[in-house]
């Protein structure tokens, strides 16, 4: 029976789309320009996981590597769309958020 829900598509999906698009549309533009502080976004990361879970749990539940979680964390490395969306969807931040601190 159909619910009038198409197969695959959640409200998580498509936030997910949303935020995604609208963090390319700022990161592209060229009338606003934005530089991304790596190494702050490390921070907030850091601060995301918290005292309660290690590096390797947080990279475990967003399907990294606990080095390639370290690099981030330090900022040595600039995260791609694919990790922030799951980062996004699992620990209910927005990209916006993890980017720029703003939310």
């Amino acid at each position: 029976m159909n619910s009038g829900r198409r197969e695959g598509y959640s409200y998580k999906n498509i936030l997910c789309q949303y935020e995604y698009a609208f963090c390319k549309q700022i990161l592209m533009s060229t009338r606003h320009r934005v530089t991304i502080d790596w190494k702050t976004v490390g921070r907030r990361l850091r601060e995301l996981r918290g005292f309660d879970m290690n590096q390797a749990e947080f990279a475990r539940r967003i399907g990294i590597s606990q080095g390639q979680l370290s690099k981030y964390e330090k900022g040595r490395g600039e995260i791609g769309a694919e990790v922030l969306l799951r980062i996004s969807g699992e620990f209910g931040k927005s990209i916006e958020w993890i980017l720029t601190g703003h939310s």
